[in-house]
């Protein structure tokens, strides 16, 4: 196992002004119909489709709804330099927010507060992406598990110096 960039995507009901127009939430579950349709979700660098760090189809990002929120874990390729860059600028606490591209399919809007509030109870989820300052901000999160980590990076050293050596 690889090192590993794992946290909550969405927090359920937190709420995160937009644009200081209206405030959004989603309710539990909102991406769980969508999900259980099996989309090829990506994760990126950013919002930007030329970076991509992983994807629900090839195994490097995995998804689930929880009680606190929608949870996912993303293995960057380590050998890459942008996994390299992902792993060490959320490793040194740089970047710790993460931010989703989401179409809402049922949405609840009421109008009494200060502004507009809505409610998403269903949507579909396109892409996560690693981000400096998300909408939702400390309602996401971003981590390296390094469980395992130790011993699979030593484990590619030790292959890549059989291999420099002609033994693998």
């Amino acid at each position: 196992m690889a090192e590993t960039i794992s946290g909550f995507a969405i927090s359920w009901n937190r709420p995160a002004v937009i644009a200081g127009l209206f405030e959004e939430r989603f309710a539990r579950g909102a991406f769980d119909k969508h999900l259980a349709q099996n989309p090829d979700v990506a994760a990126l660098w950013s919002h930007d489709p030329s970076r991509p760090l992983g994807r629900v189809s090839n195994g490097t990002l995995k998804l689930r709804s929880d009680a606190v929120g929608l949870y996912y874990a993303l293995e960057p390729n380590p050998d890459a330099p942008l996994g390299q860059e992902a792993l060490a600028t959320v490793g040194n606490g740089t970047v710790t927010e993460v931010s989703v591209s989401f179409t809402p399919v049922v949405e609840e809007w009421t109008d009494d507060g200060d502004i507009p509030k809505r409610l998403i109870t269903e949507a579909k989820l396109y892409e996560i992406s690693l981000v400096l300052w998300g909408a939702y901000g400390s309602g996401t999160s971003a981590q390296i598990s390094r469980a395992s980590s130790n011993n699979e990076a030593a484990k590619r050293r030790i292959e890549a110096k059989m291999r420099a050596r002609g033994m693998l």
